[in-house]
């Protein structure tokens, strides 16, 4: 059986490398975050495999959980360009891979994560791995967490369908928010970066990125007359 380890290396070799992802401290801790630990047991084999895994199920009509495809999270990670004395705000934060990714870039990191059982995966999983630097609160997803705020860097782990405005007043001022846009719920969307410049958040598409929408951003509906 191939060990962990390895499949982290040929990860970072054959997915992130070959997709423009060249920062070196983001490669380090893609290669030394143990991404099968965040996966249901089940599908720790495929844990490493250029794709969304599924981490909690649609219950009652409400959206399935994943967590992102390694590609995506490093391209989305890099292009909001964490600093080591960053404060993160890590939205959908799911069994908390991302977050664990985050902390070891960033000074400290707030998980956000609306869904109970995943909130409590996330903070046993971070707790087992020694992350001192980040902790998991649940609370809605587009209201963001702004107790801990404001940020320098907002990551959203899935698509929405137009930018966050309430997100965005969470920034600092020169902050980025690195987010997935899609209409109609689209699994192929823009990855985009906002920033904060006086009291305006411009931002810019930089790559198409495939991805599930996060729960709670749906339009809100217009009408005509």
């Amino acid at each position: 059986m191939i060990n962990s380890a390895l499949r982290r290396d040929t990860m970072v070799d054959t997915q992130l490398r070959p997709n423009e992802v060249t920062d070196g401290r983001l490669l380090e801790a893609m290669r030394s975050v143990p991404r099968e630990l965040f996966v249901p047991a089940a599908l720790r084999g495929l844990a490493y495999m250029d794709e969304s895994i599924e981490v909690f199920p649609s219950i009652d009509g409400a959206l399935a959980r994943y967590l992102l495809a390694p590609m995506v999270l490093a391209r989305l990670i890099q292009l909001a360009a964490v600093e080591p004395e960053d404060n993160v705000l890590d939205v959908g934060c799911a069994t908390g891979y991302s977050t664990a990714v985050l902390a070891s870039l960033a000074r400290n990191v707030t998980g956000l994560e609306p869904e109970p059982e995943l909130a409590k995966a996330a903070r046993r999983i971070l707790r087992e791995l020694g992350v001192d630097n980040a902790e998991v609160v649940k609370g809605a997803l587009n209201e963001g967490h702004k107790k801990r705020g404001p940020y320098d860097v907002i990551l959203l782990n899935g698509s929405v369908p137009e930018p966050p405005q309430a997100l965005l007043d969470h920034l600092k001022e020169g902050g980025r928010l690195a987010c997935i846009i899609a209409v109609n719920n689209a699994v192929q969307g823009k990855a985009y970066l906002f920033v904060t410049v006086g009291d305006e958040a411009s931002g810019a598409p930089h790559f198409d990125a495939g991805t599930r929408p996060l729960p709670g951003f749906a339009r809100a509906p217009r009408f005509a007359f």
